[in-house]
Parts: structure tokens; C-alpha cells; sequence
């Protein structure tokens, strides 16, 4: 729930239902995602009437939405950079102005600079406390959650999508050490999910066709799109970004997505570089320098010997190392500000102002330790570097002299990397300016990243990891012949690939971040190295979160303890079954004091000779057939044609979120609720089922690769009721499991999990 900065989630009371309540500061509930296509006659009636136009409409129109999504997270990636590069580059400009005037010019400039960061860090830390506490925090981890089958509370709300916007832009122009990169990620979701939603009952943007889209698989597929998009847009890596879908965030995959996936990225590359084009002509304020490659390297000629090998396996082993201890101290920190978060608002924005503080005196102080150093005679570019980006920065120092750390101090973070990343600038910045950076960098980045503020991962790991990148680069000058601005791009890589442990979509990523395709076998390397020192450590920095936030996320393997159980060891009652005509209310007393929403339905005698399962109707099936009111007064069996005739298939379809019925908008007099209800026509009649015997550890893989939300578990021997229990995703958690079995190999729980 919430964000990085949300309170911890200590405690969690679990029943036997899908929903999972969790008890900290703001409770909230947190929902299995309905994957499962319900097969009950309704489904089969809709099926058997559907005509060629109908499926051409639902083709044509998936397409549409992926165009969509990809047109309008190309165009909110577009007008990010330019808010950013916009706001950023007037206050470093009146900065700058200001620091060549004056005796007093000196403190003057660094309270145009604090007060400029001190405003943008408010504004953005007040909308996100304010308007959608679930937009702080990169996002990466809610979407990877809702990929795998979790729906927490607005994570994907039009609310969040503005703040997302709005606080990412706000917060880069304040000076943090954070990035655009994973809100991206976030926004294209949001995008996608607003799209896929059916559009909106409450402003009145609703089409008949967008009916097709009311249930979880294809939101799913368009939120796939959506994540894929952001990563496009952030780094204008198309490529990337469907790799970065599929390693990171999906949780299912199929040929036919991966399609789809490919063409949204490819709209957003479009989208790009034709606003990009646009801009070279300056219509676009400050931004306009450069193309759709960020940091152009193609330049250099790569040629590497085994000595250069060596120099990349220390890289590698540094960035694992480095990795671990980023996970380790940023999971430590989190805990400290969610207890500080937990007291409201006004604690948030405070927290957040701290930070900026201490940020903007590192910006401003920590250059004043460098000393100037003479322009360098054969500098390609102007120097010292008159207006705003460049590598060589006047700072403080006399004409014809730069200051190498106000060259990465005073920038924007993307300014900072292309200056680490250049090549042919070997003897540019000192080690002890590399060394204060690296120290600052990391520190801060940690600081950061628990703010109220929608704040990405990437851009800081780049950052620390292309200067300790150089560093390296410039001690084993002596064995390598490598550029120092290539070892930056290695050393970015290794530290990635220690943070986050992905590896194939990050080398994707950076190749087209840098246009660098000759150095693709040392990336892979160097990636495969990092992430497998880091793995010693601990998880990866996006898993980490999940697992913080409560978020009960399944992996993909089981734990090596569910093969000490079996199914029917952790169903807990009491078990709610209907029978196949029921008394509305039974019905209607379960819906209102369960959470459940799954119910299994049984017909016993005199419905048939003995007791048979029929299936499992759900919550939301329940209250649609409630509020149609076809009540009978006898308890008998209809054929369910009078049922087909008075609603469609659409008329159970899922609405928005926070939308829908709710048992507490329907009424019924003491008549109806002595009536009977027919629940054949809304029941699906092929739930999956597992034998209470099975093993635990295959049930649960079972679980995770089918998307399910309900697996009914049925007796092993015939003369038993015919349902033994249901298993829900909360069954499959490591605390519940523990609950129910202390004794059970306690050496194998993380010491990482929640009450571990």
C-alpha cells in the first residue's frame, strides 16, 4: 500500500478469502486479480452468440489501445524531459548569473539555488501526500505486484497518473538525486489502465465497444504495454523496453504480447523522435541539444585485449558488492522513514524538506572543495562552459579555469552522466572529485529514495556507478587502453546489474542509451558478473520493496518448505458453500459478514442423490444476480432461461476500479430474503481443483501459472462432503504458513521477511 515512503506494513490479519487486510496506519485491502475466465452458462451463452464483426471489433480494437497507450506515454515522456530541462536550466542559469555578480554574489546564489530546490521539493512532496500517497516511490514494484495478481488500492488511479506526472518533474527540477525512469514505468501503466478500463462512468466516456476490456486478463495485457511504453519513452529505448517487460514486470508472458508489446514501444520511438526533430529548431526553450540517442558514444573505437578483461571482472565484482550494500542500507533506511511517513502528512512534506536541504548543500558546498583547474588547451567544446550544460564549469573560479565537480555537481542528472560517459577527457576530472561524487552519490541516492516524491532507481545507479566506473578506469589506465568514459558506461552497468539483477534487458537498455554496440560482450559480462555477487547478498532492490511494502507477491518457484506439506494442510474454515438454489438470506447474511469472494456450490438432496459440487460463484456474480431480484418462493431447479433473457454477459463484466456493487447499496424486505435464487446459470462449472494430497509446493506452482484466484481442494476418499476447503493466494504466504506451523524448518523464513 502506498509508496516507498508509505508506512510499513507489520502485521497482517489473514482469512480464508482473497482479500488480504493489513493492519498498520492506513489499513487498506489488498485483492487477488481474477484471471480465470468463468465458464458458467452466461459465458457460453455470450460465446455461442458472438458474430464475425463482434471478434473483428474486439481485434480491431485491441490494436487501438495499444496505438494509444504508446501515443500518449510517448508524448507525457516528451513533455517530462522538456518540463524538466526547462525548469532545471533556469534555476542553474540564475545561479550561475548571479554567482559572476557582487561581493555578497556567493551566498546570494546558493539561496536563489536552496530556495529554488527548497519550493519544487514542497510543491511535489505536498501534491503527493495530499492528492495520491500511492504515487511516492518508482512504481516499478506496485506494477510488477499487479502484473503477478495483487490489486492494492488506487496504485493505478487517474489520481496517481497526475501526480506521477507532475511530482516527477517537480522532484527532478529540485535537485534530488533520483530520476523520471521508474515513475515512467508507473505512468505508462496508469495510462494503459485508465484506456482499458471501459473509460469513465463518472465523466461519461464510455463506448459499447470499450465493454470488451471489462475483465482482469486483458487489462493485464494492455498494463504489460503500458509498463513496456514508460521504459521506451524514459530512456528512448524501444527494444528495452519490451525485454524490460518481460524480465521485470510480467509475470505472464505469451508470444502474441510480446507482438503487441513490440508495437506500442515502436509507436513511442516514433512519437520521440519526430518531437525531438521538432525541437532541434529551439522552439522548445532550453531542451533541444541532443538526439533520440542520450549519450552518444558510437564515436569511440572499442578495442579490447585480455588485460581489459581483468579490468571488467574487478568492475563487475565492485558493482555486485556495491549492489548488495545499496539493497541493504536503502531496505534499512525505508524502515526508518516509513515510521517517521506513518504520522501524516505534514511529517512527509518535512521529511522531504530535509532532504532537499542537505541535498541543495551538497550541490552548492561540496564544489567549493576542488580547485580550479586550467582549460585544457585542444577542449573540443567551450570552456568554460558559458550558459548551462557542458563539462566545464566557471563555478568559482577565474577566466580560462573550471571547476571539474561543479561539472557534475551543478547539472542535471542526465547532464552528470553524459559528462562521466564522454570520451577523449581523460586527465578532465580529478580522483578526488570522482571520489567526493561517487561518496555523495550514493549516500544521497539512498537519502532519496524513500521521499514522499514519485523518485526512480536508475538514474542515481547510473550515476554512482559511472564514477566509481572511471575511477577504476583511471587506476588500471596502466593495464587497460580502454577510454575512461567507457569504463563509466561498464561500471554503470555492473552497478545496475548489482541493484536490480536484471541483465538482459538492462544491456539492451544501455546499448541504446549509448549507440554503443561494440561494447556489447563486455556489458554482458560485466551484468552476468555484478548480478551474480550481489545474488549472495540479498534480493534485488525492486523484490526487496514488494516484500517491505506487503505486498503478497507469488514467485515463480515454490519455497523449498511447501514440499514438506500438502494442499489440504493449510485451507483454514470455516468453509461458506451455497447450495445450487439457495435462500436469499443465507446469500445475503454471508456477503455481509465475510470478506470472501469466492463461494463453491454444492447440490444436495433432493436436487440430486447425493452431494455433488457444481462450481464456484463469485462476490461480484452474487450481487449483479442480488440486484436483478429474480426471486422464487419455492427451492427449485430452473432451466436459467429466464436468467439468459434478463442479462448479458456484459452485465457481470468487472467494472473500474473502486467501482461496482457493494452488498451494502442493495436492499431487501423480510419477503424477498425468505425467497430462494437460482445460482446455476452464474456459476463456473470448471473451477480448477487439486486433490487435498497434493503437495503444497506444486499446488502453489499450479496457482502462479494458471493466474488463479480461487483453487477449490477436493477429497481424496468418496464418502466426505464433496469441498474440503479453498486455497487464495494468502495461503500460499510464507507468514500464514508460519502461523499455522512454528515448527516448520524456521532457518528457511528470510530474515528480510515481514515479523521474521
Amino acid at each position: 500500500s502506498g509508496s516507498a515512503g508509505e508506512p510499513l506494513l507489520r502485521k497482517r490479519t489473514m482469512n480464508t478469502t482473497s482479500q488480504i487486510a493489513i493492519v498498520g496506519a492506513n489499513v487498506c485491502p489488498i485483492e487477488s486479480l481474477d484471471y480465470e475466465v468463468v465458464e458458467n452458462d452466461l459465458f457460453k451463452q455470450d460465446w455461442r452468440s458472438r458474430k464475425k464483426k463482434q471478434i473483428f471489433q474486439y481485434i480491431v480494437l485491441k490494436w487501438t489501445l495499444v496505438l494509444l497507450i504508446g501515443l500518449l506515454t510517448g508524448l507525457v515522456g516528451f513533455f517530462n524531459n522538456l518540463a524538466v530541462e526547462n525548469i532545471a536550466g533556469f534555476k542553474l542559469l540564475l545561479t550561475g548569473n548571479l554567482m559572476l555578480k557582487g561581493k555578497c554574489r556567493y551566498l546570494t546564489a546558493f539561496f536563489a539555488y536552496g530556495g529554488c530546490n527548497l519550493v519544487l521539493a514542497a510543491a511535489a512532496a505536498a501534491i503527493c501526500a495530499y492528492i495520491a500517497p500511492a504515487a511516492a516511490g518508482s512504481g516499478i514494484p506496485e506494477v510488477k505486484a499487479y502484473l503477478n495478481g495483487v490489486d492494492a488500492y488506487s496504485i493505478l488511479a487517474p489520481s496517481t497518473l497526475f501526480v506521477k506526472i507532475f511530482g516527477s518533474i517537480l522532484g527532478v527540477s529540485a535537485g534530488f538525486v533520483l530520476g523520471k525512469e521508474g515513475p515512467m514505468v508507473h505512468t505508462g501503466a496508469c495510462i494503459a489502465n485508465l484506456l482499458g478500463q471501459g473509460g469513465s462512468r463518472k465523466y461519461r466516456l464510455t463506448c459499447n465497444w470499450l465493454r470488451y476490456f471489462k475483465n482482469d486478463r486483458d487489462r493485464r495485457d494492455l498494463i504489460t504495454c503500458g509498463s513496456a511504453a514508460g521504459v521506451a519513452a524514459a530512456f528512448r529505448a524501444p527494444v528495452g523496453g519490451v525485454l524490460f517487460a518481460l524480465e521485470e514486470a510480467a509475470s505472464w508472458w505469451r508470444s502474441a504480447l510480446l507482438w503487441r508489446a513490440f508495437f506500442t514501444t515502436a509507436v513511442v520511438a516514433v512519437v520521440l523522435r519526430s518531437l525531438i526533430e521538432f525541437c532541434r529548431s529551439g522552439k522548445c526553450g532550453l531542451f533541444g541539444q541532443g538526439g533520440l540517442i542520450m549519450f552518444d558514444l558510437s564515436s569511440t573505437v572499442a578495442t579490447y585485449s585480455t588485460p581489459d578483461l581483468i579490468a571488467i571482472i574487478i568492475l563487475g565484482i565492485i558493482g555486485g558488492i556495491f549492489g548488495g550494500l545499496f539493497n541493504f542500507l536503502l531496505d534499512k533506511v525505508l524502515r526508518v522513514y516509513s515510521i517517521i511517513n506513518e504520522r501524516g502528512a505534514p511529517f512527509k512534506i518535512l521529511l522531504t524538506i530535509t532532504i532537499s536541504i542537505i541535498t541543495s548543500m551538497c550541490s552548492y558546498g561540496l564544489p567549493w572543495l576542488a580547485a580550479c583547474t586550467p582549460c585544457p588547451v585542444d577542449a573540443v567544446e567551450q570552456c568554460p562552459t558559458i550558459g548551462r550544460s557542458g563539462n566545464f564549469k566557471n563555478f568559482q573560479c577565474p577566466p580560462g579555469h573550471y571547476n571539474d565537480l561543479a561539472s557534475l555537481f551543478f547539472n542535471t542528472n542526465d547532464d552528470a552522466i553524459r559528462n562521466l560517459f564522454s570520451n577523449g577527457t581523460e586527465s578532465e576530472f580529478h580522483m578526488s572529485t570522482l571520489f567526493i561524487f561517487f561518496t555523495a552519490v550514493y549516500c544521497l541516492g539512498i537519502l532519496t529514495y524513500g521521499v514522499a516524491v514519485p523518485s526512480g532507481l536508475f538514474i542515481p545507479v547510473i550515476l554512482a556507478g559511472a564514477t566509481y566506473g572511471r575511477i577504476v578506469g583511471t587506476l588500471l589506465g596502466s593495464i587497460s587502453d580502454l577510454d575512461p568514459g567507457l569504463f563509466a558506461l561498464l561500471g554503470a552497468a555492473s552497478f545496475l546489474g548489482g541493484t536490480m539483477r536484471m541483465t538482459v534487458s538492462v544491456c539492451v537498455i544501455l546499448l541504446e542509451l549509448t549507440n554503443d554496440l561494440a561494447m556489447l560482450p563486455l556489458v554482458m559480462l560485466v551484468l552476468l558478473i555484478s548480478k551474480t555477487i550481489a545474488d549472495n547478498f540479498n534480493k534485488g532492490v525492486y523484490d526487496q520493496i514488494v516484500v517491505m511494502k506487503g505486498l503478497p507477491y507469488m514467485e515463480a518457484h515454490a519455497e523449498p518448505y511447501m514440499r514438506h506439506l500438502v494442499a489440504g494442510d493449510v485451507v483454514s474454515g470455516p468453509l461458506i458453500t451455497f447450495s445450487g438454489v439457495e435462500k436469499v438470506g443465507n446469500i445475503v447474511h454471508a456477503l455481509r459478514f465475510t470478506g470472501h469472494n469466492g463461494f463453491p456450490v454444492v447440490d444436495e438432496p433432493p436436487l440430486t442423490e447425493a452431494p455433488e459440487l457444481v462450481g464456484l460463484v463469485t462476490r461480484s456474480h452474487l450481487l449483479v444476480l442480488l440486484n436483478g431480484k429474480m426471486f422464487m418462493k419455492d427451492q427449485l431447479k430452473t432451466s436459467g432461461s429466464f436468467v439468459l433473457q434478463r442479462f448479458g454477459a456484459f452485465d457481470f463484466a468487472k467494472p473500474g476500479s473502486g467501482k461496482g456493487l457493494k452488498i451494502q447499496d442493495l436492499d431487501f424486505t423480510d419477503e424477498e430474503m425468505e425467497m430462494y435464487v437460482d445460482l446455476h446459470p452464474v456459476t463456473n462449472t470448471s473451477p480448477y481443483t487439486v486433490v487435498e494430497t497434493m503437495s503444497l509446493a506444486k499446488a502453489a506452482i499450479l496457482f502462479r501459472a494458471l493466474g488463479l484466484r480461487h483453487l477449490l481442494v477436493v477429497p481424496k476418499t468418496p464418502d466426505r462432503p464433496p469441498i474440503v476447503g479453498i486455497l487464495t493466494r494468502h495461503d500460499f504466504v510464507e507468514e500464514h504458513i508460519h502461523g499455522l506451523f512454528p515448527n516448520l524448518n524456521p532457518h528457511k523464513f528470510h530474515s528480510t521477511s515481514m515479523g521474521g
